[in-house]
């Protein structure tokens, strides 16, 4: 299981959330550069990058995960906001191993199908959901479109990594949704990184043991945060 530290950036500095709620937005970090070290210090392999600004449509925070980017010496994975194949190719080109599609899965499929095929093993799928229902545009709006449903549609288009997070949990300290998890993980032959619940670290001793063989990676973001995880542990206890 790989442990994976969470920056999400709005207005050039780190935050969390509860539940994708703005209103319970909470400043932990003016700079998210030295925070990105500080991870990687600590032992972190990869780095989860969201542009909350580019997901919400209240600007960008490019400069910055670039800036990342290029003071690390792991893959960052980025997601928030690309909604078009020029806006995939700015965070390739600001040295994204990986990017996340998220929204543009549910609101045009022809352009996300364009852009995982220029970008073959470089395009995850975060498939967000409330329940059954995958929600879009920085999960403030609701769909009907099934889950599990997008998850077999993604890997048909050829993604390998989808990264899950149900919303209700997603910065509540509840523990991971270990039965959602197994449904997306029987959906499609694709690997599956877990998000959204971990509050210590006994949850994710927890997601290793009950989760499918197929969710071999998480995303770790309030817990780090607020204490309740202490990073250098946890990269420590599930270290390959």
């Amino acid at each position: 299981m790989i442990v994976i530290p969470a920056l999400d950036l709005r207005g050039g500095k780190v935050v969390r959330m509860e539940q994708g709620n703005l209103q319970t937005s909470t400043v932990y970090s003016d700079d998210p550069v030295a925070k990105a070290k500080e991870f990687v210090a600590a032992g972190a392999q990869r780095l989860h990058v969201v542009d909350l600004d580019a997901a919400f449509g209240n600007g960008e925070n490019l400069s910055i995960v670039r800036a990342i980017c290029a003071a690390v010496s792991v893959p960052v994975q980025v997601g928030g906001g690309m909604r078009n194949a020029d806006q995939a190719k700015l965070r390739i080109d600001a040295g994204a191993a990986e990017i996340i599609l998220g929204t543009l899965l549910v609101s045009d499929e022809r352009a996300a199908r364009n852009i995982i095929g220029k970008y073959p093993d470089r395009v995850i799928a975060g498939i967000d959901a409330r329940g059954k229902h995958v929600a879009t545009h920085g999960w403030q709006e609701s769909t009907p479109v099934d889950r599990d449903a997008l998850v077999k549609r993604v890997a048909q288009w050829g993604v390998k990594r989808v990264i899950f997070t149900e919303i209700r949990r997603d910065g509540m300290g509840e523990g991971y949704d270990i039965e959602a998890l197994k449904s997306v993980a029987s959906a499609a032959e694709v690997a599956v990184t877990a998000n959204g619940g971990a509050r210590t670290l006994e949850d994710l001793k927890i997601l290793k043991s009950d989760a499918p063989a197929a969710v071999d990676m998480c995303i770790v973001g309030s817990a780090i945060y607020k204490g309740t995880i202490k990073l250098s542990e946890a990269l420590a206890t599930f270290r390959a």
